[in-house]
């Protein structure tokens, strides 16, 4: 049975204004930071946590029967077709740091399928959404249409990755140094806020390496609604993270893939 597109579209936008309340609540304060590696630093709050429980609230209420996978809980299985995932805080080292470019994330999947997503920024006020074939962009109450630009060629790109240390594996760092010798400019940061960006016109690539499903599943749809193109590095769907390049246009993204590929040792 088909999903109720405008039940899917409530649910997530309540779901964010409600997980808003609680990563809104310690952004810019003296919170508590936990490290879940022995070696490294990957943070984790209270926000995180507390954001994540009341989304996995909102839609468990809503979609019973839906499986939910999310970055700080276990998941929730079910038989059902369809899944949602959760990245509470994306970008966390940004929102520890007081910096306003995380995101939270909320997605949806049928048979392992991206078919929704919604990136909310609460503190400036955005949410960047796709239900169906739509996406779209609210912010200060005025809503537009997210549509990507015609960039083809890379040396009229920009292009964003959140930090080339990431790059854990020599080859992969290699093969995105070649890609950013190519483009016009290359940015650093933002994490989830690039792929909304780059769904809304602003810049044409974003490279990332090691993504969890969680950091791109829901934004999947917002990309491919607004015309852009999100795959692995060799081409495959990106629901199940890997290393992941968005484009705004096949012939940039089959380009980019093509100076990647070369590369890679």
């Amino acid at each position: 049975m088909p999903i109720d597109e405008k039940k899917l579209k409530t649910t997530m936008l309540e779901a964010s204004k409600a997980a808003a309340k609680e990563s809104l609540k310690y952004f810019r304060s003296s919170l508590k930071i936990d490290n879940k590696y022995k070696i490294g630093f990957d943070p984790v709050t209270i926000a995180d946590q507390n954001a994540e429980t009341t989304i996995r609230d909102i839609i468990s209420m809503a979609f019973p029967e839906h499986s939910i996978k999310g970055e700080e809980f276990e998941d929730k299985k079910t038989n059902s077709p369809y899944t949602w995932v959760i990245d509470p805080i994306d970008g966390t080292r940004s929102y520890i740091s007081g910096l306003p470019v995380w995101g939270t994330l909320i997605g949806l999947k049928e048979n392992g399928k991206a078919i929704a997503g919604l990136m909310s920024q609460p503190y400036i006020g955005e949410t960047f959404i796709a239900v169906g074939d739509s996406a779209e962009f609210t912010h200060q109450g005025k809503t537009t249409k997210l549509q990507v630009r015609n960039t083809k060629a890379l040396k009229n790109a920009t292009m964003f990755t959140t930090d080339p240390k990431l790059f854990s594996n020599k080859g992969d760092f290699k093969a995105f140094q070649k890609l950013e010798e190519q483009v016009l400019l290359s940015r650093y940061g933002v994490d989830c806020y690039a792929f909304s960006l780059l769904a809304a016109g602003q810049i044409d690539l974003v490279i990332e390496p090691e993504l969890k499903p969680y950091d791109i599943a829901p934004l999947i749809a917002i990309i491919e609604n607004a015309g852009g193109v999100v795959s692995t590095w060799s081409g495959k769907r990106a629901e199940n993270g890997g290393n992941i390049i968005a484009s705004a246009t096949p012939k940039l993204h089959d380009r980019a893939l093509d100076i990647l590929y070369k590369h890679l040792v």
